[in-house]
């Protein structure tokens, strides 16, 4: 028996309540890196390196320019994205998984690598993919497990601890 095996599936309220809190985290994660390459573009205009095509400030040339503001959204975007892989591939725990005791296991012999966490993160659909385990009650499971081969387990307080983790 292996050690994942004394853990049970996490029900849908528990992911919920992981996803909010995860959502919220996303979300600063996403406005601090906006913030940060926002301030990048503001000192490069405003030392003459990029053009500001006519315009007198620089956040006129920001808010006027499509590939500018693309680049800002595409930014936040990747490190959110970053955030969420970072995270399950190296200990199987975003910050609101530990807080709720939320551990990501493979259901396969296969190491959790950055592909596949990133097909778990593609097939969560936004978190919708979590409703199926509203329909699924016997095996608990969401459309990014079954997809991505993984499994969401409820952790005991002793093993939620980070001391803990290398022998799960």
């Amino acid at each position: 028996m292996t050690e994942q095996a004394a853990f049970p599936r996490a029900g849908f309220l528990r992911r919920l309540a992981a996803i909010i809190y995860d959502a919220l985290v996303a979300l600063a994660v996403f406005m601090v890196a906006g913030i940060l390459i926002t301030v990048l573009l503001i000192i490069l205009l405003e030392n003459g390196v990029l053009d500001k095509n006519g315009y007198q400030h620089s956040m006129e040339v920001i808010g006027h320019s499509r590939t500018l503001s693309t680049l800002i959204f595409s930014w936040g975007v990747i490190w959110t994205v970053g955030f969420f892989l970072w995270f399950w591939r190296n200990g199987g725990q975003t910050i609101g998984m530990r807080a709720w005791r939320l551990r990501l296991f493979s259901t396969n012999d296969k190491p959790m690598g950055y592909g596949r966490a990133l097909l778990r993160l593609v097939c969560s659909l936004g978190g919708l993919g979590t409703l199926l385990v509203l329909v699924d009650i016997k095996n608990k499971q969401s459309l990014q497990d079954r997809l991505a081969q993984t499994e969401m387990l409820v952790l005991t307080k002793d093993a939620n601890h980070h001391k803990s983790w290398k022998n799960l």
